[in-house]
């Protein structure tokens, strides 16, 4: 059957009186389970991992823009003395750090933390109560100065489009532990730099690629049939279903494409009646949504993704992609940086500890970071306006680990004496990358699809795992 043949799902829940979901719950009970179609295990169903894992769900909370590592996680006291000093650099090959540039001390006092004595800055003084609990990568880099790009191999592993994320990657590996959810979340309104590459499936399946929730009391539409439907009109359109399925599917049982058609509408299905109350926070307590940030303005959007994350994560979805943008400090990181902080640290704080009081971290990863770091000099137009930025930095690229087997309470690796590049035991993304697949039970040779003439995998083969990391 030609592809325009069948309805769009938005088309099939608008137009028919039952929606994507009734359609495939008549097929599932119709009989032709015995023919062999409905026999076959959903794409989606839990499998072994390669090896023990450590982890079997992420948190991966994205901070879009490039948050400065100098101001957040990794102080660099040679800064004040070189405050306003002109910075010489060799070798310029981007006009990101051309002309004349300054050294800028960071704005924010660093204050050490917890046994482990980790310095961090005033901007995360929630998350610093939290210290112990995170492996903070200094040493981490990318290839990439220009936004999209460095989020495209920030998310999926190269510079350019068409290639799976991480999250595609990890569900086509692992399954999911509820096949009544979507495996793959995604927690963000709109669009990221480069679009919704950074959550697509690229050349594996389209089931895998991430489903976007959007803000507000409904992330997800079309949940509910068209109002003003009966009960015999419902049963007719299920009955006239049942029947084309069955005499389609009786001319083509070779075609896989059908079955798995059918598959995806039984998610919408299961969907229907689950994701209403997994994405119902309200049934929380109100001390749960305080310790969110829930009742605060300020904090409340990124408050919500973090608990519907751990909701989320807590009823079997295995990948959740939190987003939060605002980064992207040119001029001004003082103002820029605390604004975007002000967001996001006590929800975070609350996710770490609401994770951890559930016993729910042990066994889930939480990541956090940006597409890169910043640089540790400005321009002399934003020097001279006395409110310097920082720019993209790829060379420095900050993220920390907690949870899901990671050994906590440590900094691995570090920057140059001005942060402006990773120096000792540096890691490139692929490196960072093939140890989350480690994590997660997942071994980055193995976990591979033939495309283009070749085997292809997130890491290229290229990824050494970061051993110091795992606890």
């Amino acid at each position: 059957m030609p592809q325009s043949e069948f309805p769009t799902r938005r088309e099939f829940l608008q137009r028919s009186a039952v929606g994507v979901a009734g359609g495939a719950t008549a097929f599932a009970a119709s009989g032709l389970c015995e023919a062999g179609a409905a026999e076959r295990p959903s794409p989606l169903a839990a499998k072994p991992p390669h090896f023990a894992a450590r982890a079997k769900a992420v948190i991966f909370l994205m901070m879009e823009g490039g948050p400065s590592q100098i101001d957040t996680f990794d102080p660099k006291p040679k800064l004040e003395q070189l405050d306003g000093q002109v910075f010489k650099r060799e070798n310029v090959k981007t006009s990101q750090v051309s002309g004349t540039r300054h050294f800028v001390k960071s704005p924010f006092k660093f204050k050490h933390h917890g046994e482990s004595g980790i310095a961090v800055s005033e901007l995360f003084s929630e998350t610093a109560k939290h210290v112990d609990d995170l492996a903070i990568l200094r040493s981490g880099y990318g290839d990439s100065d220009n936004h999209p790009a460095a989020v495209f191999q920030y998310t999926t592993g190269f510079p350019v489009q068409g290639n799976p994320s991480i999250g595609s990657w990890v569900i086509y590996g692992l399954g999911s532990e509820n096949v009544s959810l979507p495996p793959y979340v995604v927690l963000r309104d709109g669009k990221p730099f480069g679009g919704t590459t950074s959550w697509g499936n690229g050349f594996l399946p389209a089931l895998y690629q991430g489903m976007q929730f959007r803000g507000g009391d409904h992330p997800v539409l079309n949940l509910k049939p068209p109002a003003g439907v009966t009960e015999p009109q419902q049963q007719a359109s299920l009955d006239l279903l049942l029947k084309l399925n069955r005499r389609h599917l009786a001319d083509r049982a070779e075609f896989t494409d059908f079955a798995a058609r059918i598959a995806s509408y039984e998610l919408a299905d299961r969907m229907q009646r689950e994701i209403p109350e997994a994405i119902d926070i309200h049934r929380e307590t109100a001390a749960t949504q305080r310790l969110y940030g829930l009742e605060e303005d300020k904090t409340k959007t990124f408050g919500r993704r973090c608990l519907l994350a751990r909701r989320l994560i807590e009823r079997g979805v295995r990948y959740v992609q939190i987003w939060s943008g605002g980064w992207d400090s040119h001029d001004d990181v003082l103002g820029g940086h605390r604004n975007s902080t002000a967001q996001v640290d006590r929800p975070i704080a609350g996710l770490l500890a609401d994770l951890k009081q559930r016993g729910m971290l042990d066994d889930t990863l939480v990541v956090w970071g940006g597409e890169f770091g910043r640089t540790a000099d400005t321009t002399e137009a934003a020097f001279k306006k006395k409110k310097p930025g920082r720019d993209h930095n790829p060379k420095a690229t900050l993220m920390w680990f907690a949870g899901g087997g990671v050994r906590a309470g440590q900094t691995i690796g570090a920057t140059d004496e001005v942060g402006d590049a990773a120096a000792e035991d540096r890691y490139h993304l692929n490196d960072i990358h093939a140890t989350l697949l480690y994590l997660l039970g997942l071994d980055q040779e193995k976990l591979s699809v033939y495309h283009g003439g070749r085997q292809k995998q997130l890491t290229n083969v290229g990824g050494k795992i970061i051993h110091q990391m795992i606890g």
